[in-house]
């Protein structure tokens, strides 16, 4: 079985704005006519005539936050002394995930999660209507959040893992969510593409950059269907 891509691209704003503000991402291209040069920076006695076709590298300068595109909170992201993301354990993203569709157009509401028969320590990943936002390629203010009280549901369920597919579990709300859910423990993915995937069992991946002390990093999430 073939993995699918759940993250989104990383991407300039001229392009698409997926991100809130402040997360907005830059990206710097330079193209192998400006890599040669800068190898002649690096290396002074390598000239650009030096080089096949007198081409050089292509190098990106890339400005982004902890939080931009497909991202991962860690506990640190709200809790003063809680773990950074390069103390992640792998096993938080790594293995089976259900992907559960909400059907409530305004916020994931503990009636809705317990229909699901959710399991202590199971890895959840929500697909919401949020999921069709993502080809319009603007933020959208009027996303569907995790509500107060379903997040303290699924922190008595002490599950391992949760994925939303826009760009914050909270809503009005968001501070506390974050709270609760990252003071049990519980691992966040924020910013899933679930747009091509159907409610199912799968395997998931998700590995966020290893940056030292940070309160999230951004990722690459992929999943498997799981038979």
């Amino acid at each position: 079985m073939k993995f699918i891509d759940l993250s989104i691209p990383i991407i300039n704003p001229e392009e698409a704005i997926f991100d809130p503000p402040l997360t907005t991402p830059h990206i710097e291209y330079s193209d192998h006519d400006t890599g040669a040069e800068q190898i002649g920076f690096v290396f002074p006695k390598i000239k650009p005539e030096h080089l096949p076709d007198g081409k050089g590298w292509a190098v990106e300068n890339i400005n982004l936050g902890t939080h931009s595109g497909t991202h991962m909170d860690a506990p640190l992201h709200f809790i003063a002394k809680g773990k950074g993301i390069d103390r992640m354990p792998f096993d938080a993203t790594i293995g089976p995930a259900r992907v559960l569709e909400i059907k409530d157009k305004e916020c994931i509401k503990i009636q809705e999660l317990k229909r699901h028969h959710i399991k202590i320590g199971e890895r959840i990943l929500f697909k919401t209507r949020n999921s069709s936002y993502w080809k319009n390629g603007t933020f959208n203010k009027n996303y569907v959040y995790i509500s107060l009280e379903a997040a303290k549901y699924l922190a008595s369920l002490k599950v391992r893992l949760i994925g939303v597919d826009y760009l914050s579990v909270g809503g009005k709300d968001g501070i506390e969510t974050h709270k609760i859910l990252l003071k049990t423990g519980i691992w966040i993915i924020e910013g899933l593409d679930l747009s091509k995937v159907k409610p199912a069992s799968y395997d998931l991946i998700c590995l966020p950059l290893k940056i030292l002390n940070s309160d999230g990093a951004p990722a690459r999430a992929i999943i498997r269907y799981r038979r």
